[in-house]
């Protein structure tokens, strides 16, 4: 059993008068998760429901205050498993949330753009939302050892950190492909503004592709065949369900600075390299820049959010083709990174940003300094 970042995060605001809402994509480990929290309860003061049973949605769904009493009973922890699925849910925990004030309730959902649109209105003032991601480099550590896990790093570039992965390494090809093609997407094909779902694999393909560079929606549905807005609905859709998260460009000071533009990184290395169908060993890839630089920033964005480190972030290119990697601001300053795979290529700050934004740190991050000074905290 791999303990979870999360769980400070669900210590820090349990009892609290909130509901927490646990999102993540499939397969990413919630109801372990949960489950593993309420066995710091009693049996008899836990009630776990699964909202994919017909009779709990039944129970759930435009219940008054009366009946959702009786249902909870003198229970002190009421967790609601896949909540997206209850007609409603954010009327149902907002009555919980102020009719049974000593109830702790905790909510997960693998569909977060349904459960976000839910939730947004109804519940102002009584949620914390805790986003879960694939397994981080800190807590593998925190399993295993820094020695350990700095000897799994191609693994983890190939095949990425979802659980399941990580505990059967030897089937991680298979259960990459099932979970790229039949769970994780799955909310997405369902979704009604999905019309084209081949397009939206060509799009993933398309985005597999282009990790590490800059992305036109333009130049992608000319490619695929759908309109910019499309491209970028669909987008969208993506990084509400965890696939994929944007990076945007940096541009205050410099008319030579690129704007508007943005990067699209995935939250996993693995799924990544299903969607392309290539596990091939580093030494036989061309595009290991790319994946050291999506696992680099996905695994900083993990850190960031499991150590509450509030930071905006950014890239920075101009259109003279100077760049910086990866930019954190935080406390009024930045923090500036650029990603090498090996140890024996340097890098520098660009003159230009350095007469910018004089206020900011550099380091260069490889794969012999990358936790220490990049991924731990």
């Amino acid at each position: 059993m791999i303990n979870r970042a999360n769980n400070l995060q669900f210590k820090q605001w349990m009892f609290r008068g909130k509901v927490l809402i646990l999102i993540g994509s499939r397969q990413v480990g919630k109801t372990t998760l949960i489950s593993e929290i309420s066995k710091n309860f009693t049996q008899e003061d836990v009630l776990f429901v699964n909202c994919d049973e017909a009779d709990v949605r039944a129970v759930l769904e435009n219940s008054s205050s009366t009946a959702l009493k009786a249902f909870i009973g003198s229970k002190k922890l009421f967790i609601i498993d896949e909540a997206q699925r209850i007609k409603g849910i954010g009327l149902t925990l907002k009555l919980i949330a102020d009719t049974l004030r000593e109830v702790q309730v905790i909510a997960t959902g693998s569909s977060a753009f349904d459960l976000r649109n839910e939730l947004e209105e109804t519940l102002t003032g009584r949620k914390i939302v805790i986003e879960l991601f694939p397994i981080s480099t800190q807590e593998m550590v925190n399993h295993t050892s820094f020695i350990e896990e700095k000897r799994m790093l191609e693994q983890r570039m190939i095949y990425g950190m979802y659980p399941e992965i990580i505990n059967n390494p030897t089937d991680a090809k298979k259960l990459l492909k099932e979970l790229s093609d039949s769970y994780l997407f799955k909310d997405i094909l369902s979704y009604k503004d999905i019309r084209q779902p081949d397009a939206l694999r060509k799009l993933l393909t398309a985005l597999s592709l282009q990790v590490g560079g800059e992305v036109s929606y333009n130049e992608i549905g000319n490619l695929i065949g759908l309109d910019k807005e499309t491209v970028e609905r669909y987008i969208d859709l993506l990084e509400k369900s965890f696939v994929v998260f944007r990076l945007t460009s940096l541009s205050r000071n410099g008319r030579n600075e690129l704007k508007k533009s943005r990067k699209i990184y995935f939250y996993d290395n693995g799924v990544r390299n299903a969607v392309i169908n290539n596990f091939n060993p580093l030494s036989l890839r061309a595009d290991v820049g790319d994946l050291w630089e999506n696992f680099m920033i996905s695994e900083r964005r993990k850190t960031l959010h499991y150590n509450q480190i509030f930071a905006n972030t950014y890239f920075w290119r101009t259109h003279t083709q100077q760049e910086i990697d990866y930019i954190e601001e935080r406390e009024g300053k930045l923090f500036t990174y650029e990603f090498k795979w090996s140890e024996k290529k340097k890098a520098k700050l660009p003159k230009l940003f350095a007469e910018l934004y004089p206020e900011n740190e550099f380091e260069l991050i490889n794969s012999k300094n990358y936790m220490e000074n990049f991924v731990l905290v």
